[in-house]
């Protein structure tokens, strides 16, 4: 009974939010890390998808562990959908203003945008999986060559562009998601906030450049 009540209260959804968003977070750091090993050439690359595949074994089968960690993120992201959904339905009942016509309410564009970014980040995640986990949407997917997948995925300029707009967004949510994460964990003091706002930004744009570099790398030709 204690937990049902606690489940619907503002509290616990923002726990969940927080929880979601730092596992989210730390995949994010290790996936973009992983990523720029594409730069060191095809042998490296695809010895670290092939690192990732043998994580675990003989303890678990061969991509058990992988497909454990993406089951863990997809939750993740479903729960952390979940929470925000609902608390924005229980400010609104809470509020019930026209947001759009509060003119002394400073939001900033990436606050103002936080909720459909993480639909769309949503829709992203899934054509990624689909594009180059899966491959069912990868006309030219070779299973086993993750370097070659890359490649020539984001030869197809339409594609490139996707992930490129895509993480730019993903940029403005994780900016945006930080600042609210350290004010969710009660670190909203003004001698922090420069730092929070410092390290938000710095965060983000690594994170967010991180990924753009390898879609740009291969458009340029920098990767082939």
């Amino acid at each position: 009974m204690w937990f049902s009540d606690l489940a619907r209260t503002a509290v616990f959804k923002k726990a969940i939010m927080a929880v979601t968003g730092v596992i989210l977070f730390g995949w994010l750091v290790a996936h973009m890390a992983g990523n720029l090993k594409v730069f060191e050439g095809p042998e490296k690359f695809n010895h670290y998808a092939e690192f990732l595949r043998e994580m675990g074994t003989p303890l678990v089968p061969e991509s058990g562990m992988l497909w454990i960690a993406r089951v863990v993120l997809l939750v993740s992201v479903g729960l952390h959908i979940w929470a925000a959904t609902v608390l924005t339905l229980q400010n609104r009942r809470a509020h019930p203003v026209n947001y759009a016509d509060r003119r002394g309410v400073q939001l900033d564009y990436a606050a103002r945008t936080m909720r459909v970014s993480g639909y769309l980040i949503g829709l992203y995640i899934i054509f990624h999986l689909m594009h180059l986990t899966i491959g069912n949407v990868h006309p030219h997917f070779i299973p086993g060559d993750p370097y070659d997948n890359v490649v020539s995925g984001f030869q197809v300029v339409p594609v490139a562009l996707v992930y490129i707009l895509a993480n730019i967004l993903l940029g403005f949510h994780l900016y945006h998601g930080l600042w609210s994460l350290f004010q969710s964990l009660g670190w909203n003091y003004p001698a922090y906030n420069a730092w929070r706002r410092h390290f938000a930004i710095t965060f983000s744009l690594v994170v967010s450049l991180g990924f753009i570099s390898v879609p740009l790398a291969v458009l340029f030709g920098v990767i082939s």
